[in-house]
């Protein structure tokens, strides 16, 4: 049976990963989050104190630490520096006011899209993340770029950040939002921008099975041909 690659892109709480696992479900492919891995690196680099200075540290630290991904029983994305479990200290305040700095050096992005592209060469494969169709995977037959608000992304935050038991501002959350948005789409190392032949979609005031909808019709379409 064919199958495709489906690259999601779009910025922070605009909801990529949330639909990329449902879609990658439903088609029975390979999802990664690539965003996860940058919050991976980024909390090896807190952990060991280490700033944009030390490049050539921080690219040490990824391949004696590799980040991989596991599953828990109850079906969650569970990710690993090496053997350590750090699913939910990445979702820290701490590592996502650092993790733009730190996706911005090409040194780092080399090594971990490298990676990024050999788990996708295994077959059919959803990818969210902000330079996907871009940079990653500019084959892909389906490119979505997904898009909303700042105010119902930092709403999106909030609810999540609330549930995991994350301290949060909601003012703050906004203001980080809305800056992240302009370090990521200004970054000179593959900035957060749609491809060429991508779709944008809004999903501000959409529900999530809504999205999935159009991502999965639009699928089925180039399956079809």
């Amino acid at each position: 049976m064919r199958q495709i690659q489906i690259a999601i892109d779009g910025p922070a709480s605009s909801g990529k990963s949330t639909v990329a696992k449902i879609i990658a479900k439903d088609l029975g492919y390979i999802y990664l989050d690539t965003g996860a891995m940058y919050r991976a690196a980024t909390y090896l680099v807190l952990q060991n104190q280490l700033t944009a200075e030390n490049v050539d540290e921080i690219t040490a630290l990824l391949e004696e630490y590799p980040i991989s991904f596991g599953r828990s029983e109850d079906g969650e994305q569970l990710v690993f520096v090496g053997d350590v479990d750090i699913s939910h200290p990445i979702r820290g305040n701490d590592v996502t006011n650092n993790v733009s700095w730190l996706a911005a050096l090409a040194p780092v992005r080399e090594k971990l899209v490298a990676l990024q592209q050999q788990i996708a060469s295994q077959g059919g494969i959803v990818m969210d993340g902000r330079d996907i169709g871009t940079v990653v995977l500019p084959q892909a037959e389906l490119k979505i770029f997904l898009v909303a608000s700042v105010e119902e992304r930092a709403e999106r935050r909030y609810k999540e950040n609330l549930e995991k038991g994350i301290e949060t501002d909601f003012e703050v959350l906004k203001k980080e939002i809305a800056e992240r948005d302009y370090k990521d789409s200004h970054r000179e190392v593959s900035p957060l921008k749609p491809a060429e032949d991508s779709i944008t979609f809004d999903t501000t005031g959409v529900s999530i099975p809504e999205v999935v909808a159009f991502i999965e019709e639009k699928a089925q379409k180039i399956l079809d041909k």
